[in-house]
């Protein structure tokens, strides 16, 4: 005699629903920090990411390409241009500056 505690349609229907709930929680902590961690890399001033030169044109690529099928004048590429060194100037100025002291971690949490 199994005296009741024999496995039936009820209780293996609880477990087999009890297992799935603890899966799909296990999935979403999972989900919730693969999207924290892509974020914080994504967000951090400090990462650069490599792009292979012939995938993406550069600025003055572009503006190159514009003068050279005739869409801008001489004397708008030249200002283009000025602001582009400009731009770059104070790009260069801005991480010139950065200085970190002793210790601390290049990625940090803050």
């Amino acid at each position: 005699m199994m005296w009741g505690y024999g496995l039936n349609w009820l209780s293996m229907t609880l477990m087999m629903l009890g297992s799935t709930i603890w899966l799909m929680i296990l999935v979403v902590i999972g989900w919730t920090i693969i999207r924290w961690l892509d974020q914080r890399i994504v967000v951090s001033p400090a990462r650069q990411i490599a792009v292979p030169s012939g995938s993406v044109s550069t600025a003055r690529e572009i503006l190159g390409q514009r003068y050279a099928r005739g869409e801008i004048d001489a004397a708008t590429f030249e200002q283009m241009s000025e602001r582009l060194d400009a731009a770059d100037n104070r790009h260069q100025k801005h991480w010139g500056n950065v200085s970190r002291p002793m210790g601390e971690k290049l990625f940090d949490a803050s």
